[in-house]
């Protein structure tokens, strides 16, 4: 085609509906225009939303090979193989259950192809209902109820940045009450604020739920992440489990992978543990929905979930985390980012640009200008959960930013290196 020739006009959606880049999606899609590609050495993506995959000091080797059996080849139990679903069961009960009559057993586990994949299932099982969730959340929840907007009425609980966007049992079930909300849907510890509800807090929220038949759906992707508000390791991980009176009458759903805690994104195994006859109900929607997860992907979860490995895992995790987000932390700070409430848990700092210089006291300018530095963050409009942009306006999240501490550290410091240079710069 010659220089002067016009350009085609763009392809027509038909019949498809415009769908937009959500959170991490737009940062990478942005970026990749750039030149950024997954690895790329002189990137740092302080946006990411997985964690570093690779050695680190403490953990185990990493998993390398699985073997591949000729039933493999074949499908797989829509909600998961046999041996699969009892060795999650085996690790909850391990974890959160010794000594308590209730136990977990493989009838109360559904995987699923990752963690996205679970509660889309989670979505489509739902009947017509009003489900609450917090605002901010991770964002990918917006798309999610917009799919099912002729069934799901979602209304939002909104998190007060001056108490840290800290959400108390009593505040959420005063929500229940208040819009008669028939579920209730939350990431803890939350993406995107680091936040997290905990011990007497957390089983006073499993209670009311459990007191008013309200639906508890708690997507725990992140549960082993957990600090001290001091930034040292946490002592274990973070779950409602250990508050479930009954596995099989408490309305109850735990949605968590190898995706984030045992560092495997990309084997893309998840799973969800309830009462069983919602299980086998989720496991029907996969029939429509994905058929089913790999059987290679179970048979490689496995060997992660096995009890000495996944401990060992887990508390490296706790420790060397903890060192990349008091680095950040501390950095940031000396910029001139706010925190009201440092991050308690997941791989993120949420912080507000409100006294940075203009124009990077707003996130989306920050954003531009620190892709110019090869530095991605997530700008906070991204987590304002908004189904069917209903609330217009602009986001109250305009001048907040998730910063991730995902990367290994030198990555990491790198990143936060060039974010100073650019804030000096504008100053």
């Amino acid at each position: 085609m010659s220089p002067s020739a016009p350009l085609s006009p763009p392809a027509p959606l038909g019949a498809f509906r415009e769908v937009p880049f959500m959170g991490v999606i737009f940062v990478v899609h942005e970026a990749a225009k750039r030149g950024f590609s997954n690895g790329h050495p002189d990137w740092c993506n302080l946006g990411q939303g997985q964690p570093e995959i690779g050695p680190m000091a403490g953990a185990p080797k990493r998993l390398a090979s699985v073997e591949i059996k000729p039933e493999d080849c074949a499908y797989g139990p829509l909600g998961g193989t046999d041996e699969f679903r009892a060795t999650v069961a085996g690790y909850y009960n391990r974890l959160y259950r010794a000594g308590k009559k209730s136990q977990f057993t493989a009838a109360n586990v559904c995987g699923a192809q990752g963690g996205r994949l679970a509660l889309t299932r989670v979505m489509a099982a739902l009947g017509h209902v009003n489900i609450g969730y917090i605002l901010p959340d991770y964002t990918a929840y917006e798309d999610m109820f917009d799919l099912h907007h002729s069934r799901l009425h979602p209304v939002p609980i909104r998190g007060n940045p001056a108490d840290g966007f800290t959400f108390t049992a009593k505040m959420l079930l005063a929500a229940i009450d208040a819009h008669g909300l028939t579920a209730l849907l939350l990431s803890n510890p939350c993406n995107p604020t680091g936040g997290v509800i905990q011990g007497a807090e957390l089983k006073r929220l499993v209670d009311g739920c459990r007191a008013r038949g309200t639906t508890l759906i708690l997507d725990e992707f992140y549960s082993h992440y957990i600090y001290t508000r001091a930034g040292k390791p946490g002592r274990g991980p973070v779950s409602a489990a250990p508050f479930l009176a009954d596995i099989e009458r408490d309305n109850v759903l735990l949605v968590d992978g190898l995706t984030k805690n045992h560092r495997y994104p990309g084997f893309r195994i998840g799973w969800v543990l309830g009462p069983s006859a919602m299980m086998e109900t989720l496991s029907r929607t996969a029939s429509s929905i994905d058929g089913g997860p790999s059987r290679l992907a179970q048979r490689a979860a496995l060997a992660a979930l096995e009890p000495a490995r996944a401990d060992e895992e887990t508390a490296a995790v706790r420790v060397e985390f903890a060192k990349k987000r008091n680095l950040m932390l501390k950095r940031l700070r000396a910029l001139g980012v706010r925190f009201p409430r440092p991050s308690e848990s997941t791989f993120y700092l949420w912080g507000s640009l409100e006294n940075l210089p203009a124009p990077l006291n707003d996130a989306m300018t920050f954003f531009w200008r620190a892709l110019d530095h090869k530095v991605m963050t997530v700008p906070g409009q991204f987590f304002d959960v908004n189904p069917g942009k209903r609330r217009k306006g602009a986001s109250p999240y305009s001048q907040w930013m998730r910063f991730s501490f995902g990367p290994p550290m030198g990555n990491v410091r790198l990143g936060l290196d060039r974010l100073e240079a650019m804030v000096r710069a504008a100053k």
